[in-house]
């Protein structure tokens, strides 16, 4: 499979996305998706997604959230899940059930001829924040909005306010040098977490109706599987992974002592609970 048409400023993203962040998220998704999963529960129920609906899908991954929105939407609905990643497509390709009325577009939403003004929903589970120029992106896919038609996005509120990711990264810095620091708009996992932000980039590319939803909840590391998993989870996805990548094999281990010990102390049985939070965006297109 090719690589699409990337703009210009989205290169670096593209080749994180099908280097080795493509692979690892390939490597764990069935443990990522059972870790987001209240996540996506809340998302899907402030989209307000109904039978027979055109979704677009954007930064759909390895498809978790398209199937989940392709069986709402029913026979009659359309899905077209987006993603630059190539390795993550094929995932998505091969578990989606052929009954279900989906079609996955290898591209770069910023530069995606989308057909104008057919969809009645661009939904994204995490997939908005790594654009390099997001209005430019926003408008893009404002162009792909019926009339009327909606946005409905997560995105990671403010660092401080998701202790499930920095608590184990607090715990490898430790042993490895920190990572390099992230402006505020830079793209990443938490660039749409400041919400004057989001509004001033939603509101140039065309939207209106904007709110914002602040939705705290736990997310359990470990999904129900016990210390092991919740370590394996910590080492191998979040910023961790980018952290502990290239070390030498003795200070993984040492980073991995310390995470097992600060999360031991936040185990409860089986699992191991800790805070998130993200905003859940909506928006309409201009009637």
């Amino acid at each position: 499979m090719g690589s699409p048409p990337v703009d210009d400023r989205n290169a670096d993203q593209a080749a994180y996305w099908n280097g080795a962040a493509g692979r690892r998220w390939v490597a764990r998704q069935e443990t990522l998706d059972r870790v987001l999963a209240p996540i996506q529960e809340v998302l899907l129920d402030r989209a307000g997604v109904g039978a027979g609906e055109r979704v677009i899908d954007v930064g759909c991954g390895c498809g978790t959230s398209t199937i989940a929105l392709a069986r709402l939407t029913g026979p009659n609905g359309r899905l077209t899940g987006v993603d630059i990643s190539a390795a993550m497509l094929a995932r998505a390709r091969e578990r989606t059930p052929v009954e279900l009325a989906v079609d996955y577009v290898l591209a770069d939403a910023t530069l995606y001829a989308f057909e104008a003004g057919r969809a009645d929903l661009l939904f994204s589970r995490f997939g908005v924040m790594f654009f390099a120029e997001p209005t430019q992106s926003f408008r893009n896919l404002y162009g792909a909005l019926r009339p009327g038609g909606r946005l409905a996005f997560g995105s990671w509120r403010e660092p401080r306010h998701n202790p499930w990711m920095l608590l184990p990264l607090h715990e490898a810095y430790r042993h490895v040098p920190k990572l390099p620091e992230l402006g505020p708009e830079d793209p990443g996992p938490f660039s749409f977490a400041r919400e004057d932000r989001v509004r001033r980039i939603l509101s140039e590319a065309g939207f209106t109706s904007i709110a914002f939803e602040a939705v705290d909840l736990t997310l359990d590391l470990a999904v129900g599987r016990g210390l092991d998993a919740a370590v394996r989870s910590a080492l191998e996805i979040g910023p961790v992974s980018r952290a502990v990548e290239g070390q030498p094999a003795e200070v993984v281990a040492q980073v991995e002592s310390s995470i097992r010990t600060a999360l031991a102390a936040r185990q409860q049985g089986e699992t191991v609970p800790l805070g998130a939070s993200v905003w859940i965006v909506t928006a309409a297109c201009r009637a």
